[in-house]
């Protein structure tokens, strides 16, 4: 991605995630030097599946939280660290994100963005699902500062690279026992992805600054300003529209508690698409009109990257399982994540565009 990096304090402190206040203290003594440590209040916030947050703030200054995220033990094999730097910059000069403050040895510090975080029922809401097709939209029309063209979507490869690091066995028997007869085996994931690449590409979805994570957790409303904002960039990068929006809508199943009946219906979709498609080309610069043709065809191509969506977070969460110290059942989440790809497959496959 041809972003500049140029500009971000780094600062040389580790933060124990099993004891942050004073490593968070000394990051408070260079992002807020005028707060006094007596004063200084944490709080560990939740909803994050890979690393730690905290939010450092004073009372007595309401308006001005710091976040601090440590990063997630070997969460370098997913997540690349200096590109997600490069995120925080360019959606803050758009306007659609966050300020960085500052990167430390193994996290970083930025601006909270006041709200709440969305539920299943606020992501279908009226007043909610349309800022969410918009913010969307105005995400993907952000494009290179140095004006060269997109042509490498991260999809493939960064799925490629987590599947060469794909656990064969698990030391815990209980667990390994749970991992084969649940997981498919690696040559036939290998299968699966080559068929799915195949498949995809071929539907020629635009290649769009994309954040690729739009779980609820990642989207704030705020009541104030009647709109949202989108949060945590680990793995935005240019890529498949589609992939961005299915994903998205994968997401309505939740996360603690996963229920793949929340996926949209049709008739939600077609409406959000419609919001979308209208706000993307607006911002584009494209002088079109929405048409119902438009629309199914962007109804298509979502429901064929659902799949990719399933196997992205699929390969995913068994690193995880193998890596990350966080209390989550990943295993278990990746276990439902295949088995929806595979009960899903036939069906969003099948989809035809609209003749012409």
């Amino acid at each position: 991605m041809a972003l500049s990096g140029v500009g971000v304090k780094r600062i040389d402190i580790t933060v124990d995630e099993n004891e942050a206040e004073p490593g968070a203290l000394e990051l408070m003594k260079i992002v807020r030097p005028e707060w006094k440590a007596e004063n200084i209040q944490f709080k560990m916030l939740t909803g994050g599946n890979t690393n730690k947050m905290y939010a450092c703030y004073v009372p007595e200054i309401p308006g001005d939280t710091v976040l601090i995220r440590i990063y997630g033990h070997k969460s370098e094999l997913m997540v690349d660290r200096a590109k997600e730097i490069e995120t925080f910059q360019v959606l803050f000069k758009a306007k659609c994100g966050p300020e960085l403050y500052c990167c430390f040895n193994n996290g970083i510090c930025y601006q909270y963005i006041p709200g709440v975080t969305i539920d299943s029922d606020m992501v279908k809401s009226e007043k909610v699902y349309p800022l969410v097709a918009h913010k969307m939209a105005q995400m993907h029309t952000i494009k290179p500062e140095d004006g060269s063209q997109i042509s490498n979507p991260g999809l493939f490869p960064t799925m490629k690279r987590w599947y060469q690091n794909f656990p064969k066995d698990f030391e815990d028997e209980e667990t390994n026992i749970r991992f084969k007869e649940n997981i498919p085996n690696y040559d036939q994931l290998g299968k699966e992805l080559e068929e799915l690449e195949t498949t995809l590409v071929q539907l020629n979805s635009p290649i769009v600054f994309c954040h690729n994570d739009l779980l609820l957790a990642n989207i704030v409303y705020d009541e104030q300003t009647k709109d949202v904002a989108f949060i945590d960039y680990e793995y935005t990068c240019y890529n498949y529209q589609g992939f961005d929006i299915a994903n998205h809508f994968c997401e309505f199943a939740g996360l603690d508690v996963v229920d793949f009946d929340n996926y949209p219906q049709k008739e939600f979709q077609l409406k959000w698409i419609k919001k979308y498609l209208s706000d993307w080309y607006t911002m584009s610069g494209v002088n079109k009109y929405v048409t119902d043709k438009d629309v199914e065809k962007l109804y298509v191509v979502v429901n064929k990257f659902a799949l990719a969506a399933h196997f992205f977070w699929g390969l995913w969460t068994l690193i995880q399982s193998v890596h990350s110290t966080v209390d989550f059942d990943f295993l278990g989440y990746g276990i439902q994540k295949f088995g929806e790809y595979f009960r899903r497959k036939e069906e969003f496959l099948a989809l035809q565009m609209p003749s012409d």
